[in-house]
């Protein structure tokens, strides 16, 4: 998601050449309570209880966390929960999960999930590598969303990005037949990347006609981060690949 940029992926350099080897348990971030709001801070002691998942190394059915039946769609790295919000909030016969490695934006969502009376929400503000793998049973998941993770620009840290065939290997064990993959950036290099590393798991079909990039999708909102980028000539790449 927008305005968070460096989340879910100082794990994955270990993660994408663990090869083999059984994966060493590694946080993938630092938590930075000192740079929080006061109210940010208030938002996680007084409402974390509701809307909060604390990280467990037991796999389960992510619809525990909501007791019901609802389809439950995922959010890596949601920022300022822009997206998070707006489709919780236009489909509550579903249930969303926020996954969200700085904890002021955890604060802030957290506050406007309460504000709005959000039943549907949920968030994690954990490691989504550690989150998939050892948390989310199989073939749980209705959709992925990873809207704008941190591109990894240098070519000697691209084998930190998060999207990357070990992780989209994972995910098709985690997402459901007919699931989706919602994947949106602002690097072209990792527009190509992303195409790439889904086209090769054949767990997965491109939904774009073209089996290329498909158009923006309607709902997810444009953020002040997309905006900026659009000021500044950058293009945006939208991909959507469902689950076989």
């Amino acid at each position: 998601m927008t305005g968070s940029r460096k989340r879910v992926t100082r794990v994955m350099a270990e993660f994408n050449s663990a090869g083999d080897r059984p994966m060493r348990k590694i946080r993938s971030f630092a938590r930075r309570s000192g740079r929080m709001t006061d109210g940010q801070k208030k938002a996680l002691d007084e409402h974390w209880e509701k809307y909060g998942i604390d990280y467990c190394d037991k796999q389960k059915n992510p619809q525990t966390y909501f007791n019901n039946d609802a389809p439950v769609n995922i959010e890596i790295g949601f920022g300022m929960g822009e997206n998070l919000l707006s489709v919780a909030q236009n489909n509550p016969d579903e249930n969303f999960i926020g996954i969200e490695v700085h904890q002021p934006a955890v604060g802030h969502v957290l506050n406007r999930a309460n504000d709005l009376d959000l039943n549907n929400l949920r968030l994690i503000n954990h490691d989504a590598v550690e989150i998939f793998t050892h948390q989310t049973l199989d073939y749980s998941v209705n959709s992925v969303s990873i809207f704008f993770p941190d591109p990894w620009h240098k070519s000697k840290h691209h084998k930190r990005r998060l999207v990357s065939p070990k992780f989209c290997s994972l995910l098709s064990s985690k997402i459901k037949k007919g699931g989706r993959v919602y994947m949106a950036t602002d690097w072209q290099h990792y527009a190509e990347q992303m195409l790439e590393v889904f086209t090769h798991n054949h767990h997965f079909k491109n939904l774009s006609p073209n089996n290329t990039y498909c158009e923006r999708m309607e709902f997810r909102p444009v953020t002040k981060f997309e905006k900026r980028g659009h000021r500044l000539g950058h293009g945006v790449w939208d991909l959507i690949f469902e689950k076989l």
